[in-house]
């Protein structure tokens, strides 16, 4: 496995549509998806490639002089949990502590919601994140919004 920079916006949109348009269960509702498809075009972005094709990405925002947050990430289902989102994950977080953030946060649905948003929660606490707030309303009353955060 292999993680790039990558720094073309044109090939960040290729890249995350391909990923996102495979993950319905996660990236179903598909003015979501283009939104974060579009907004990765101009985010520090990170890509893992098998080869020559991309099999996962990560983007990175700035949501405070002294925080950064995981955007948007996603790994094809073919290679979930053969490592791809740890390195991606460890790309992003080197980025984030190079650019002098001190926190790293992550948005997703709470635990308990949707199985598939239950292993998200799982990944993003083995990668040492700790639950911060539960926003109830934050994208609706279906989808509570986690948010973890972890000092770099």
């Amino acid at each position: 496995m292999d993680i790039r920079t990558v720094t073309d916006p044109s090939e960040k949109r290729k890249t995350a549509r391909a990923i996102l348009e495979s993950l319905t269960e996660w990236f179903g509702i598909t003015e979501a998806r283009e939104d974060y498809i579009e907004g990765s075009a101009s985010c520090p972005f990170f890509s893992a490639y098998d080869g020559c094709e991309p099999v996962g990405f990560i983007c990175l925002r700035e949501t405070g002089r002294d925080t950064a947050e995981i955007y948007v990430m996603g790994v094809l289902p073919d290679h979930h949990r053969n490592g791809a989102g740890r390195l991606l994950f460890e790309a992003a977080r080197d980025a984030a502590r190079d650019h002098g953030y001190s926190f790293l946060q992550v948005k997703t649905v709470r635990m308990g919601c949707y199985p598939c948003y239950d292993d998200t929660n799982r990944f993003y606490l083995a990668m040492g994140f700790k639950e911060f707030q539960v926003f109830p309303d934050l994208w609706d009353e279906n989808n509570p919004c986690q948010v973890y955060v972890m000092a770099l």
